[in-house]
């Protein structure tokens, strides 16, 4: 079966390639992406602060609010910079107490535009039933 870059369950996801064609280090380009995402979302987002976390192995998150966590993820060559709510221990036990998940959709729900259009360079037009994707530039 086919595989593509993962992210988490509900993201609002923008896609990228960490490549160009040309021979570059993408270890490189991809501390570059890194720093640009963390940079432009503070400046788009200013409620972020850094955060140094993952959500399994394969996602890192980058940037934490009171709602959300923004991150990347990578898999051959494409990156998938992503929007999703918060998932940890101390945001659900905040919840029990003053319950953030509708205010953390309602949040997502009104950055979601404006998130694809600073990040995405890619669009995901669908998969086939192996698994793999299909993306055409935005």
């Amino acid at each position: 079966m086919g595989r593509s870059v993962g992210y988490p369950t509900g993201s609002v996801v923008a896609f990228r390639l960490l490549e160009d064609g040309e021979e570059e280090d993408v270890d490189w380009v991809y501390e570059c992406l890194v720093d640009e995402t963390i940079d432009t979302a503070k400046a788009a987002f200013p409620s972020f602060e850094r955060f140094d976390g993952w959500r399994g192995r394969e996602d890192r998150i980058l940037l934490r609010n009171a709602f959300a966590d923004c991150g990347i993820s990578t898999y051959c060559g494409l990156a998938a910079i992503w929007l999703a709510e918060r998932d940890d221990a101390r945001y659900w036990e905040a919840d029990f107490y003053t319950p953030r998940t509708a205010r953390a959709q309602h949040w997502l729900a009104q950055v979601s535009g404006r998130f694809v259009d600073l990040f995405g360079e890619l669009r995901l037009v669908g998969r086939f039933s192996n698994g793999e994707a299909i993306f055409e530039r935005s």
